[in-house]
């Protein structure tokens, strides 16, 4: 079965596909707890909560048994003008949530098909759910000094999707190893110097959380070091040497949104809250709201 439901992740577009069996993930609940008793989850007050669920998938799925965890590139090499904003790359097609959650919900029904009884949910980072160290336990890469999810082939441009079953698989053993060695690239370029020695974030002072988490007043000298970013940030990702490499994305939905392309940072500037949401209905920006993504550009 675990070869049958990877070819049929693969059938539907998914880069990466591992199965690890369920377990409290104690250590990773650690680092959690130390991580937000530091105050570096910053404003994101729900990182606080259901820890617990967090750490022990049981919480959230009846007699879960399996977790099955997807990979989705959504590189672009896309590069924008001096005159334009920078966008995420993550952000600059669709929402990925939906792209992803749709895809994922085909591939439970699969297993469903030759297994009528098994019940699952599918988790695309809206809950409680630690992705990233599942992603590892399935054997899908390594989690960088950036604390980004990295794989030797697809470096960290990719979104990551899971199902979490009461379906006993087939289990892989898997290579946990870092390869990220003496290379610090990424800590040394983040502007900001949000980027810990524990591999962790400081959210307070990185530019994705401050462009779209945060709702106060960015720090001194933010405006100097984001430059022209108004929705996230992808220094971190872009000096790091397993992107060097980094393929296209296949997925038509993630391809940039026309206006990203075209807009000059004057439309921008100019553009209406209707014109706006008309934009982005389709797209993570939206999450930030007209009023944030205006002062943003400003």
């Amino acid at each position: 079965m675990h070869n049958v439901i990877k070819k049929k992740a693969k059938d539907l577009g998914f880069d990466l596909c591992g199965i690890a069996p369920v377990h409290s993930l104690d250590d990773h609940g650690k680092r959690l707890k130390e991580w937000i008793e530091h105050g570096h989850h910053g404003e994101m007050a729900y990182m606080n909560r259901n820890v617990e669920k967090r750490i022990d998938p049981r919480l959230l799925v009846d007699n879960a048994c399996s977790v099955i965890v997807t990979g989705m590139n959504y590189y672009s090499s896309y590069e924008p003008e001096k005159n334009q904003p920078v966008f995420s790359r993550y952000a600059l097609g669709r929402d990925y949530h939906k792209v992803l959650k749709d895809r994922l919900h085909e591939l439970l029904a699969y297993i469903k098909e030759s297994r009528p009884d098994t019940k699952g949910r599918v988790f695309v980072d809206t809950a409680p759910v630690l992705e990233r160290a599942w992603a590892v336990e399935a054997g899908l890469g390594w989690i960088g000094k950036n604390s980004m999810m990295i794989n030797k082939t697809l470096g960290s441009y990719f979104f990551l999707g899971l199902i979490i079953t009461d379906a006993e698989l087939d289990y892989k053993s898997v290579e946990n190893k870092d390869y990220c060695g003496s290379c610090r690239k990424c800590i040394d370029a983040c502007p900001m110097s949000a980027i810990n020695e524990d591999r962790t974030i400081n959210s307070n002072k990185c530019i994705s959380y401050l462009s779209i988490e945060y709702k106060g007043d960015m720090p001194p000298g933010y405006e100097e070091k984001a430059g022209r970013r108004v929705f996230g940030c992808d220094i971190c990702q872009e000096v790091c040497p397993w992107n060097r490499k980094a393929p296209e994305t296949k997925i038509k939905e993630f391809e940039p949104l026309p206006e990203i392309k075209s807009y000059t940072s004057e439309q921008w500037k100019s553009i209406s809250s209707n014109e706006f949401y008309s934009v982005f209905k389709n797209s993570a920006v939206l999450r930030t709201g007209y009023n944030r993504f205006m002062k943003m550009l400003l």
